[in-house]
């Protein structure tokens, strides 16, 4: 498997620091860590990673579905998100959106490279 380009998207610094660290773990390398749905919409027409990891809620106006949305007009990165939300609401956002996979929070290193081996 190629290494991706992978920008972390979580408003919460400590989970970011985690997943960054699995991503690592999994041979592929962090282009960006931010925690708003603003900057990760910069951050990804800057940077043209290969794989996006969305935290759902976000600081800012724009949660993480809205942010992918805008993302997705302009370019097609594929997506995997993370979130403790996964109500009915939510999924149905998620389901406009063109995404790989949904993964509960926690996770896993091993759930973070299932979800990986789909998006190669």
């Amino acid at each position: 498997m190629e290494t991706k380009k992978v920008l972390i998207v979580e408003d919460e610094m400590i989970i970011a620091m985690l997943i960054e660290r699995m991503v690592t773990n999994l041979g592929h390398r962090v282009i960006d860590k931010v925690s708003s749905g603003e900057d990760a919409i910069n951050k990804a027409l800057e940077h043209s990673p290969d794989l996006i990891l969305m935290d759902i809620r976000l600081k800012g106006e724009i949660d993480g579905i809205e942010a992918i949305s805008r993302i997705q007009q302009k370019m097609s990165i594929p997506v995997i998100y993370i979130s403790g939300n996964s109500d009915l609401a939510h999924q149905k956002k998620m389901d406009s959106t063109d995404y790989i996979d949904f993964l509960s929070k926690p996770i896993t290193e091993s759930d973070l490279s299932r979800s990986f081996s789909v998006a190669s």
